[in-house]
């Protein structure tokens, strides 16, 4: 598939080895007859006619031009629930402009922190720009100063070559620190994510960035996810990957909430220092491991979906060198297969690894085990050209753009990972890992998924997304799937881009989607540039009870993702 992106044509690479491979028809057959209107985009794109006229990819190019510390009370349409007690935290792009620089991919801008606190039925709304290290370095500069996923740093004119050679063996200081993907809590505080090996405590209240704790220091991890997973009692496990002398590893980190002897809950600081790789695996390739995004986990099991996106050690060693992004580091390798690991969660060694066609993935919807089977949920692409997507060129010249909507297309699908199947049939095992094909569980495409919390790892009915069609009638639209009917329902309204969709489950619920649906919300256009808002709906009806709408002082972009805070 061919597009006019910068680095499109640049995904596929020759295999580092031949064993293994297999063909795409399976994950195929999921998007087959999807694209039929390319020839349609080709007609209108010759007579100077927009593609996708409903899709205003501007949202994420706004730049927010200053703080709004102070809440502000939003005015309210329908009702909002007066047992919602809480806050609404999201993050994601702030600004893409340093100065008069500009940054070149989505995922490199600024982080901005949003806040919408509920309370006895009024939503108030503020924001804060993270002030990470590189965000101060950048400020201070009024320039690119640090290279991020997808740009290159200006040139500081007192660098020489030296310079450069020695920032190859510099972690910190040349590192970007930008934690604008996600937030999660670690104990009692509140954590902005990035895929570098740090977080940053933020206060959930004023939105004012605290401290950094940098995790690469402590065990030698060079990457984790932006997804960890919170247990019932407080523990948090992430992927990450460490280096070693066999070559990189994934290892699941655990940070402990609670002495599994006396019962003790340790602090923040105290989890962050009794932290220990509890599961490693080795990486398929050595100078190829995986871009990991997000990872699955059980009752049982860690589930480690390895897809054939690497990222080239070598090419990123030079890379450091020569000041380049990373984004040139990633390699995909389309004649090889995905494959998944499941690992024991009591002795940290990899039981099965199972293998599907080639797909991208950033993120699992849910994982869980039922009669001797693993079941994972990932919202799955042909190949990592959605990344190519979210550069800022890219998402300026959607209209120009016939296989955009081809590139961006995902589509939710179930695996089936038999645990106990020890005679499978010939044909269906190579290098003894069993081929398992997907299951489609709605016919549109989902993107940032969320769950009711309480059934994470557990057999579930329900998940909530916001659409990824940009080729939509309305691309900005809320989707309920029904995982055991296969069927979906959907919210949208004109002009309207919901962000990721939170469950908050009602105090005395009794069924799965029991509850509401919290989604961050902002309007197409120019014009409707300094407004926000959130909306409410009932998790089992779909439909809209209540908002919030506030006018800003400033634009404000669309965000990734968040977390509900309780009675914060």
């Amino acid at each position: 598939m061919k597009g006019l992106l910068r680095v499109a044509n640049n995904w596929r690479d020759t295999a580092p080895s031949a064993r293994g491979r297999t063909s795409t028809a399976g994950i195929e057959g999921m998007f087959l007859g999807l694209d039929e209107n390319r020839d349609f985009l080709v007609k209108r794109l010759n007579a100077g006619q927009d593609l996708y006229p409903n899709c205003d990819t501007s949202i994420w190019l706004r730049n927010c031009t200053r703080d709004i510390p102070t809440p502000v009370q939003g005015v309210i349409k329908g009702k909002i629930p007066e047992w919602l007690s809480g806050s609404l935290l999201r993050n994601g792009p702030g600004s893409t402009h340093v100065g008069s620089y500009e940054f070149k991919h989505i995922f490199d801008s600024s982080a901005l922190l949003h806040r919408f606190a509920f309370k006895n039925g009024t939503v108030s709304y503020q924001c804060r720009f993270l002030e990470s290290n590189t965000y101060k370095k950048n400020k201070a500069a009024q320039r690119i100063v640090i290279t991020e996923f997808g740009t290159r740093a200006c040139p500081d004119p007192c660098n020489t070559i030296f310079h450069r050679f020695s920032n190859v063996f510099k972690w910190g200081d040349n590192q970007s620190d930008n934690a604008m993907i996600s937030i999660y809590p670690i104990g009692d505080e509140y954590f902005a994510f990035t895929e570098y090996p740090i977080m940053i405590k933020i206060d959930p209240t004023t939105l004012e960035t605290l401290t950094t704790i940098d995790i690469g220091c402590l065990t030698g991890i060079v990457h984790h996810t932006a997804h960890p997973h919170v247990a019932a009692d407080g523990a948090v496990f992430n992927l990450a990957t460490v280096p070693k002398i066999d070559g990189p590893h994934y290892c699941v980190v655990k940070f402990p909430r609670v002495d599994s002897e006396t019962g003790y809950r340790y602090s923040t600081d105290e989890m962050f220092g009794r932290m220990c790789i509890v599961a490693t695996i080795k990486c398929r390739w050595p100078l190829h491991p995986g871009y990991m995004h997000s990872f699955g986990m059980t009752e049982h099991y860690f589930v480690v979906v390895e897809q054939p996106l690497s990222i080239s050690l070598s090419t990123a060693v030079v890379n450091r060198f020569k000041g380049d992004p990373l984004s040139s580091a990633l390699k995909w390798f389309q004649d090889c297969p995905t494959l998944i690991h499941l690992i024991s969660r009591t002795d940290g060694k990899t039981v099965k690894t199972f293998k599907s066609d080639a797909f991208f993935y950033l993120h699992i919807i849910n994982q869980y085990e039922e009669d001797d089977h693993i079941v994972i949920d990932i919202c799955c692409y042909r190949d990592p050209s959605m990344i190519d997507c979210m550069f800022v060129e890219a998402l300026q010249n959607l209209n120009k753009n016939p296989d955009y909507a081809a590139m961006f297309r995902s589509r939710p699908l179930r695996f089936m990972l038999p645990i106990n199947c020890d005679n499978p049939t010939s044909g269906d095992v190579e290098n003894d890992h069993l081929y398992v094909s997907p299951e489609k569980l709605c016919d549109l495409g989902c993107e940032t998924p969320r769950i009711n919390e309480f059934n994470i790892g557990k057999k579930y009915r329900f998940f909530y997304a916001i659409s990824s069609d940009v080729d939509a009638e309305n691309p900005g639209t809320l989707i309920k799937v029904d995982t055991y009917n296969k069927t979906c329902k959907t919210w949208c309204e004109q002009n309207v881009y919901p962000s990721e969709p939170i469950f908050v489950s009602l105090p005395d619920a009794e069924d799965e989607d029991d509850g509401v649906v919290l989604s961050s919300i902002i309007w197409g256009g120019s014009e409707c540039e300094n407004q926000a808002g959130v909306i409410v709906l009932d998790a089992k009806s779909w439909t809209e009870i209540g908002r919030a709408v506030f006018v800003t002082q400033s634009p404000v972009p669309k965000c990734l993702h968040g977390w509900y805070a309780a009675a914060v």
